[in-house]
């Protein structure tokens, strides 16, 4: 490796095997295979009942880079992460780290739960390499970072896991690793921890190397300079942020299910999303405008309506409501007409690239039943000539005064 690539990934894989007693058996095997000077792992075919969790993965990181993993749950990213940090070996293939490892791949980070915190991180600083005097230097620092300084002294058993996380990411991170491993650590903490984390890994930026697992897209885009899709155990897609954002949200959005319910006694000849009915991909440049046309039947009686469209993220979180009610408007449908058309317009798309989940809702603005009913029934493709990692933006004059 040059001196700048801390870590270098050549094909490494691990199986696993279903079966527990099959898996003790393949175990002693192995660890016969290893005495006699053979390969763990054998020659790399599958055993009954066995299975890749990580096929053949190969990248390379330098100083400086902070690599994304993203993929659905059992894509294979902490099987990798921990054969990184030499927790399991791989079955097949080559890992080479250079520097100084701190990892967080678990809620706890190795804690013994019988000891207290401020055991705990002497215990976990010795295994990083760290005398007993350089610890002591930088303990205030950890449980300072922590914010767990009354509880310091507690068993770490009786901590919650976003306390745990705390701490844990206070060892791995203030003891200026060269290489920072992170899996999930910032779904777990409050906004000000994620903030003080965000700070922390700009720090190392420029002197480690981070590979960071998050199913939040808008944090990877954040952190990452590049991201790798993971899949089966396999690399799908490497490289670019937003295109392996495209890929990831790609691949959720076809696994999502889609509600549409209807009340008794109404019902939907169409709906329209600009122009276009019957289509469940819609594609939209942003800035521009969606329109929405609702053509509904209706029992013999007149009917205040409450229409509301809902934009999500493809991981479900609502990032748009439009609601006719904030405007203190009321769609008043009439009995003499058997059929009503509800239009929704909105003027501009202020969203960011990449695919959303649209829903439209009707319901009785009296007495609040849903007429209609259609949970994220349709992708919303949005477009652009840039690529706009957080889910919202705002237009923008911008200008430069020189001064003398």
């Amino acid at each position: 490796m040059s001196d700048d690539t801390l870590i270098k990934v050549e094909g490494a894989s691990k199986k696993f095997c279903r079966s527990l007693k099959r898996s003790l058996w393949y175990g002693i095997q192995d660890l016969g295979k290893e005495i006699r000077g053979h390969r763990h792992g054998g020659d790399g075919a599958l055993r009954p009942d066995e299975f890749w969790a990580v096929k053949d993965v190969s990248f390379e990181l330098k100083r400086g880079e902070c690599l994304g993993l993203i993929g659905r749950n059992g894509a294979g990213k902490t099987t990798l992460l921990r054969m990184l940090n030499g927790l399991i070996k791989p079955d097949a293939g080559r890992i080479e780290m250079r520097g100084r490892i701190g990892a967080l791949i678990a809620l706890g980070a190795g804690f013994n739960p019988i000891l207290t915190g401020r055991e705990n991180i002497y215990v976990n600083a010795s295994v990083l390499g760290l005398t007993k005097s350089e610890i002591k230097a930088k303990l205030d620092e950890i449980i300072d970072f922590a914010e767990i300084g009354e509880f310091i002294d507690s068993p770490v058993q009786s901590y919650s896991s976003g306390m745990a996380v705390r701490l844990g990411f206070a060892v791995a991170s203030s003891l200026e690793p060269d290489i920072l491993i992170l899996d999930e650590v910032l779904a777990v903490g409050d906004v000000g921890f994620r903030l003080k984390c965000y700070n922390r890994i700009y720090g190392l930026a420029n002197r480690a190397a981070v590979i960071f697992v998050s199913h939040s897209m808008p944090q990877v885009a954040r952190l990452a300079n590049r991201v790798n899709v993971m899949a089966g155990g396999e690399t799908s897609f490497s490289g670019d942020v937003s295109k392996a954002i495209d890929v990831y949200e790609s691949s959720f959005s076809k696994c999502r299910e889609s509600n549409w319910e209807i009340s008794s006694g109404f019902s939907v000849d169409y709906v329209a999303i600009n122009g276009r009915s019957n289509q469940a991909e819609v594609f939209v440049q942003a800035g521009a405008s969606l329109h929405v046309e609702v053509r509904l039947r209706l029992p013999p009686r007149s009917i205040s309506l409450e229409a509301v469209l809902n934009i999500h993220s493809p991981s479900y979180e609502l990032i748009s409501h439009i609601n006719s009610s904030q405007s203190g408007l009321n769609l008043i449908a009439c009995a003499a007409s058997s059929q009503s058309l509800i239009t929704i317009s909105v003027p501009s798309l202020t969203l960011g690239s990449g695919r959303k989940l649209l829903s439209l809702i009707l319901r009785d603005s009296n007495t609040k039943e849903t007429v209609f009913w259609a949970e994220t029934a349709w992708v919303l493709n949005v477009t652009s000539s840039h690529y706009i990692p957080a889910p919202v933006y705002h237009e923008a004059t911008f200008s430069i005064v020189e001064c003398s």
